[in-house]
């Protein structure tokens, strides 16, 4: 059963447990953690979200976005990913699903790479994808 948080501005969020049956909706490697935790602390950010989305455009149709943000908004979903509070819009989630994401860097650049089980086809910079 999902529990209450409360965010800055007091409405409360869902705290993501189980959805549909399925256990964590995604997998964050631990190198993604690392990269998240550093990102935070070199930008001076203290309580803040990961908010992970997905939105029109890109090659294939629709690409991921990442920021972060220090509120959340009616009806996110909040999962704890090892002290990393990483957020969902309802829009979002259906298309997030199942997704792993990890952090590379290698002879392509330093990334986060997205391995999303509810994708038709992505591009092939891997930024983008249809469902």
């Amino acid at each position: 059963m999902a529990q209450k948080a409360l965010q800055k501005n007091s409405d409360p969020v869902e705290e993501m447990g189980p959805v549909g049956g399925i256990g964590d909706p995604i997998t964050v490697s631990t190198d993604a953690l690392r990269k998240m935790r550093t990102l935070m602390a070199e930008e001076g950010l203290g309580e803040v979200y990961l908010r992970i989305w997905v939105g029109g455009g890109g090659c294939a149709g629709f690409q991921y976005g990442f920021c972060f943000e220090g509120t959340t908004e009616p009806g996110d979903r909040v999962i704890d990913k090892d002290g990393v509070r990483v957020v969902i819009d309802p829009l979002s989630l259906p298309y997030l699903m199942g997704v792993d994401i990890d952090y590379r860097d290698d002879l392509k650049g330093a990334r986060f790479v997205v391995k999303n089980p509810n994708a038709r086809s992505t591009c092939g910079c891997g930024n983008s994808f249809s469902a």
